[in-house]
């Protein structure tokens, strides 16, 4: 089978308003934009991809048994917005944490690339032609270590602004509509990346 490309996005503070630890359905909402960038993604016909922290299960905020139904209102959403989802994948660890077996350093959470490649080998996704889109510099650095063409949304919930060259994106934008239209413009043209 052919590889192509797959488009990873961050969930809270990307595609949905952050609620810090949200796990709770009713309230999920879809951030500035990404209605409407959703759509555009949609018709390239390229998987869509949810690679998200979720370190509340770990510190004991949630429960790993609320991630079901958190993924199915996701699903829903993405869905109303005309796409559909081809994975998810969460990091329930955080080390930090005191819930076991949770609170532990792992390969999945992100700066860490562990979700994004294990997407990758499921989906048959060619991570060199790939795209990850999220609203910190954690987001961007896993998407560089997995080896893919990174855009920052720039909505004030990076803080902290610790930079190398694993942390540069390829590109800043203010929303997730701006996000996917370079990435739209990308694909269309042939390229895949934004390099």
């Amino acid at each position: 089978m052919a590889l192509r490309p797959g488009i990873f996005l961050d969930k809270d503070g990307t595609l949905l308003v952050d609620v810090p630890y949200n796990m709770e359905p009713a309230k999920m909402r879809l951030a500035p934009g990404a209605a409407e960038g959703i759509g555009l993604l949609a018709r390239l016909r390229l998987p869509l991809i949810i690679v998200s922290n979720q370190p509340g299960i770990a510190l004991g905020k949630s429960e790993p048994a609320e991630l079901g139904p958190m993924e199915a209102r996701l699903r829903e959403m993405v869905g109303e917005a005309g796409a559909e989802l081809a994975g998810c994948y969460w990091c329930p660890h955080h080390p930090e944490g005191h819930v076991a077996p949770y609170g532990a350093v792992c390969d999945c959470r992100k700066p860490a690339p562990g979700m994004l490649l294990r997407a990758a080998e499921v989906h048959g996704v060619d991570l060199s032609r790939s795209w990850m889109i999220g609203d910190i510099l954690h987001d961007i650095e896993a998407g560089r270590r997995a080896g893919c063409s990174t855009i920052l949304i720039d909505n004030g919930n990076e803080t902290e602004w610790v930079m190398n060259e694993w942390r540069t994106p390829h590109h800043r934008v203010g929303d997730f509509a701006q996000a996917a239209r370079i990435v739209t413009a990308a694909v269309t043209e042939g390229e895949g990346v934004g390099r």
